[in-house]
């Protein structure tokens, strides 16, 4: 079973490697390109519900979000709703750059599952699903400072 975890992460790792190299020339390093992403895709979205998507705490989220406005793929409003929540959206130039990193995903998802049927496929999806939602669990668990008993 823990070898399922393994095989996880070395694909989760080839994947962000081969995406910082393709994106550098595009001034996209170190996995921001993941929250380009979800920001041209939820326009509006606040930080903190960004870092929940991506399962990453605050001040990482917060310094991806602080390179991607500054290097001017997005940018920062005021909530109206709520004064000290600050909503993101992406600038002409991230939503430019949507595109290519969308064709790089499709391209990936193709490669990885190149010789499974959509039946596998669709097999994988809600398997690693099943297996997200109940790391899901753990991780809303440790965020609030407890500690798992293993």
């Amino acid at each position: 079973m823990s070898e399922i975890l393994r095989e996880i992460g070395m694909i989760a790792r080839a994947l962000d490697s081969i995406s910082n190299i393709e994106f550098k020339e595009y001034d996209l390093t170190k996995g921001q390109y993941l929250y380009l992403v979800r920001i041209c895709e939820n326009p509006g979205i606040i930080q903190e519900k960004l870092a929940e998507m991506i399962k990453v705490d605050r001040t990482t989220a917060a310094r991806a979000i602080k390179k991607l406005e500054m290097n001017g793929f997005i940018e920062k409003k005021d909530d109206l709703h709520n004064k000290k929540n600050k909503n993101l959206f992406p600038t002409e130039k991230g939503k430019n750059v949507y595109p290519f990193i969308k064709r790089e995903n499709d391209y990936s998802d193709k490669v990885a599952l190149e010789g499974f049927t959509q039946e596998e496929a669709d097999t994988i999806l809600k398997l690693v699903q099943r297996v997200r939602k109940n790391i899901e669990t753990d991780w809303e668990f440790v965020k609030k400072g407890n500690k798992r008993n293993y």
